[in-house]
């Protein structure tokens, strides 16, 4: 596992409930200032064996962008549950949720 991989993780388990991350400021912050995507395929393959709040991380513009319906929903449903404001369009006030 790289040293990006093993931040990424430790970032993303210390997201605290009811918070909010985009991918770009978890890569940021892993030290990779292009490492978005890097982010995304760490989740795709991470998070069931990390047990990582995947449903805490959100795009740049503040919006759910999973394209699968079910897991859209999964993700808002869960965003909810921890009190963070979800409109319609899959979209989450960062300055209030946000890190």
């Amino acid at each position: 596992m790289t040293l990006f991989t093993e931040e990424v993780l430790v970032i993303i388990k210390g997201i605290p409930y009811g918070r909010v991350m985009s991918y770009g400021q978890v890569a940021r912050l892993a030290g990779n200032t292009r490492g978005a995507r890097q982010v995304v395929r760490i989740l795709h393959s991470m998070s069931e064996k990390y047990k990582l709040p995947w449903h805490r991380i959100i795009n740049s513009k503040g919006k759910i962008s999973i394209t699968d319906k079910r897991y859209a929903a999964i993700q808002r449903e869960l965003l909810i549950s921890e009190g963070v404001e979800v409109f319609e369009d899959g979209s989450v006030n960062i300055s209030t949720y946000g890190m």
